[in-house]
């Protein structure tokens, strides 16, 4: 009866084999997957640390808000602090409301509608956030005004 030989490959040296591109592959996939896990594992670790640090920041803010009276007092009888944060709230407000009115302004305009495009539903929603903070904006500086002039008898 004839017997086959099998010749097995003889074990090589592990650094002399070639590596394949499919090893390459696997390498590279386990290290990545590796990697996603270790930051998904930092975040799991982060969030229950910050679970424990929740009572200390209730706390804080506790003991701050005590406080908060005689700093909003500060605030509003300091003219050097007020004045100039409702100045630039102000300015900052009224100019985003001409920018906003001379964009739409120029959009309307017969002589650039050859080479306007219709803006984005993106763009258009962030025009009317701006101009509704913008409102917001104005409307809390006059409730602020008066309730300034009503506590302390003066702008």
């Amino acid at each position: 009866m004839p017997t086959a030989s099998f010749n097995s490959p003889k074990p090589q040296d592990g650094l002399k084999q070639p590596v394949t591109v499919g090893h390459t592959r696997t390498r590279d996939l386990i290290a990545w997957s590796s990697l996603l896990f270790a930051l998904l594992q930092s975040i799991c670790t982060f969030f229950a640390a910050v679970d424990g640090v929740r009572l200390a920041i209730g706390l804080g803010a506790l003991v701050v808000s005590a406080g908060v009276g005689a700093t909003m007092h500060w605030l509003h009888a300091n003219e050097l602090v007020r004045l100039p944060m409702v100045a630039l709230a102000l300015i900052g407000s009224l100019l985003n409301l001409v920018v906003l009115w001379q964009v739409r302004r120029l959009r309307a305009r017969p002589s650039a509608q050859w080479r306007v495009s219709t803006p984005s539903r993106g763009k258009i929603r962030m025009e009317r956030a701006q101009f509704v903070l913008s409102i917001v904006t104005l409307v809390l500086i006059g409730i602020e005004e008066y309730w300034h002039l009503q506590w302390h008898h003066h702008l």
